[in-house]
């Protein structure tokens, strides 16, 4: 069959399929199975022992086996930053979110918004009566009741002084207390028609928790520790006898009475005389800060960690385990990868987990917050910014060293050429170590802002780093810096790249980003196509086609972009990709790109056909074959993206050497393009069209066919009878 008589034939088909101007994308991203934890904001157990943890940007995860093992259950919710549960005599369950309240009437499986009447979404509290009246509790506005299980709200704020509500308790009586955040605790004993405050003796207005016991006692929650009142909140006293001077975030009770304590820092403690004293009880918990607690019908001790995950006691606290399987939620703050291929991810709160196999698995190694990683590439050395100070590891993993226990937290870590280490801390500038991380020495001649956020070395072995206020460079290996800012309008620099033509690259933090191609001493602005500028981190492969992450809490925007003109202009490439809050991006030898998410763990860009390939990417329309990834079938992968404008790639297998002819024809079976016209190798290859014609004239939008003909080359040995396919694509301009 001819091409245009195929072509013809296609149209009706297309111009049916397309009628909207939209086609199935190919999904790009695939999220990778961990690392595990998260920032837990909330848990809630219902009748059935069912355990629902509400994450900081991962939405919610149910366990059935008392959190053995966590499954997402997202569907409907369309706000990732879950605060507040509570479960209703008929089970039905309430999410409060930081885009307002979600209901659940089928344990989880779906979500619908019941936002109807309420004015602030922001819901950080959720209680309920014993006649089913629901009250939520938001951020700087106020309290909200319904009477008809969601379906309508109302403000009941007459009395209160502090709308910033953070906690929700009704005792017995019906009497409701709202703890706020600044204005102490506030009841209401008419069903929170009005509220009155009850401060005596309550030293510390901040409120982070309430909670009530069988005999009607309160204790608060607070930012510098706890209190409790036996009369209703009338009266408070502090009881913080053998707690440390720390807020406490959570409390829980267990049917004999005993109380649980969360901390900020310092763990758990529990007292089982009603508060008067308490004992830490931290045995197997690897994190300290502790969000949520909660207690289930056999007295099975839960708790919710900033960034760690969820621990459990089936022993009244005496001992903890983790309980992360499933629970992908992490902040991944770092990610690299050494020679073998392994995948080192550093988390906020969960430590240091490795990957040997592209990220199916991934195995917990040490550590808590994890800023930064950097990889000796000579020695296979791996050192990581922790908040215990610079961790070392010989053994590619499997053991650390605390190498200088007093950077802590450092932002970023950087290796040169001659091995020379440098960290990034905030507030005390630039570290330097010259012995493999044994001693360290501060190098802040001529840095005027010493919060260091990130660094890059050049061919040269100049030093740039990141800072609060712009870009420093050094030529002396750290020993002096000089400011490299003309140009940059946003001073707060989040990260830098340098390409192998010495082009630098600065991430600003809301400004976008600058380039520079005199090494730093001039910068521009280059930011055609991004739609947020909060930039991250960079990550450049070896065709020169950059990936910037970016960092933008605003809804709907973000995620990964890639250039493949030096900058010039970028396009998002985020099929797939679930979560935009991008905190760090790492490209393996075999041109395969990660990228760690806040809050829904590390994704992968698919490498295992050509439908998923697009991590390599020419920046000209010359094919590039992708190493080390030998197809064994012939395939024509979607364009990605798909519409697009002004470029798009398109990816292919080819499983033995054969004459390739990859051609671009309009709707009518014109000729457009021809891409590829020659014999190649058997591979995976990736080209870029840049929307021209043969005459190098932009064509006009509209619907194209791409295809792909592939027939053995004489002499070369292959056999078959080669391989036809065509895809249909959109150009918008």
């Amino acid at each position: 069959m001819q091409p245009k008589t195929f072509f013809m034939k296609l149209t009706v088909y297309l111009a049916l399929l397309c009628s909207h101007w939209t086609l199935a994308q190919t999904n790009v991203w695939q999220q990778s199975n961990g690392p595990f934890g998260g920032t837990i904001n909330a848990i809630a157990i219902n009748a059935s022992n069912h355990l629902f943890a509400g994450t900081e940007n991962g939405g919610v995860f149910r366990s059935m086996d008392n959190a053995k093992n966590w499954t997402a259950i997202n569907t409907g919710l369309t706000n990732m930053r879950v605060y507040a549960f509570v479960i209703n005599a008929s089970g039905h369950l309430f999410a409060g979110t930081a885009g307002g309240l979600f209901l659940s009437t089928n344990n989880g499986a779906s979500w619908t918004p019941m936002n109807n009447g309420l004015t602030t979404t922001f819901v950080q509290a959720l209680a309920i009566n014993v006649s089913g009246h629901l009250f939520a509790g938001t951020f700087f506005g106020g309290i909200f009741r319904s009477t008809d299980n969601g379906n309508i709200w109302t403000a009941i704020n007459t009395g209160l002084t502090n709308f910033n509500v953070r906690t929700l308790v009704v005792n017995a009586s019906g009497h409701i207390f709202a703890g706020t955040f600044g204005g102490g605790v506030f009841r209401s004993i008419d069903n929170g028609s009005t509220w009155t405050p009850i401060n005596t003796g309550l030293t510390q207005s901040a409120i982070f928790v309430l909670a009530i016991n069988s005999s009607g006692h309160i204790f608060a929650g607070t930012l510098n520790g706890a209190f409790r009142s036996t009369d209703n909140g009338d009266n408070w006293t502090p009881i913080n006898t053998g707690l440390p001077v720390a807020s406490v975030q959570s409390l829980a009770l267990n049917s004999s009475g005993h109380l649980f304590a969360g901390t900020s820092l310092d763990g758990i403690f529990r007292s089982i005389d009603n508060g008067n004293t308490w004992t830490a009880i931290n045995s197997g918990l690897t994190n300290l800060r502790v969000i949520s607690l909660t207690v289930n019908s056999n007295d099975h001790v839960f708790a919710g960690m900033l960034g760690g995950g969820i621990f459990r006691s089936n022993n009244s606290g005496n001992s903890w385990k983790i309980s992360n399987a499933g629970l992908i939620n992490t902040h991944v703050k770092a990610l690299a990868i050494n020679a073998s291929a392994n995948i080192f991810a550093g988390t906020f709160g969960a430590g240091i987990f490795r990957s040997t196999n592209n990220g199916k698995n991934w195995t917990a190694l040490t550590g808590t917050i994890v800023n930064a990683i950097a990889i000796n590439s000579s020695s296979g050395h791996i050192f990581a910014g922790d908040a215990s100070g610079i961790l070392r590891s010989t053994d590619n993993g499997n053991t650390w060293t605390v190498v200088n226990a007093s950077i802590n937290n450092a932002n970023a870590l950087a290796i040169n050429s001659s091995g020379h280490i440098f960290a990034g801390t905030n507030g005390n500038g630039v570290f330097r170590s010259t012995d493999n991380g044994s001693n360290w020495t501060a190098v802040n001649t001529g840095l005027t802002n010493l919060n260091v956020f990130s660094f890059a070395i050049n061919a040269s072995g100049h030093i740039f780093a990141g800072t609060a206020n712009g870009v420093f460079l050094s030529t002396d290996n750290g020993s002096s810096w000089t400011a490299a800012n003309a140009g940059i309008t946003n001073t707060i620099i989040m990260a830098l790249a340098i390409n192998s033509s010495g082009h630098i690259f600065a991430g600003s933090f809301n400004n976008g980003i600058f380039r520079s191609l005199d090494n730093g001493n001039t910068w521009t602005s280059v930011n055609t196509g991004l739609n947020t500028l909060s930039i991250r981190v960079f990550a450049i492969n070896a065709a020169g086609s950059i990936y910037t992450g970016t960092l933008d809490f605003g809804f709907g925007v973000g995620g990964v972009f890639l250039s493949t003109d030096n900058g010039d202009n970028w396009t998002p490439v985020n099929a797939g990709l679930t979560n935009m809050l991008i905190g760090s991006l790492a490209i393996s030898a075999s041109g395969r790109i990660f990228a760690g998410t806040i809050g829904s763990g590390a994704f992968r860009m698919a490498g295992t056909s050509a439908s998923e390939a697009f991590q390599e990417v020419s920046s000209n329309t010359a094919a590039k074959e992708i190493a080390n990834e030998m197809p064994s079938s012939f395939e024509l992968a979607q364009n990605h993206p798909n519409p697009f404008n002004p470029s798009t790639m398109i990816a292919y297998d080819l499983p033995q050497q054969v004459e390739v002819k990859l051609e671009i024809y309009d709707l009518a079976g014109r000729h457009v393009r021809t891409l590829v016209n020659q014999t190649q190798q058997a591979g995976r290859y990736t080209i870029t069209w840049d929307g021209r014609n043969e005459q190098g004239e932009a064509i006009a939008s509209g619907i194209y066919i791409y295809q792909l003909r592939a027939v053995p080359s004489t002499g070369s040995g292959s056999t078959g009878s080669g391989f036809v396919q065509a895809r249909s694509m959109v150009l918008v301009r």
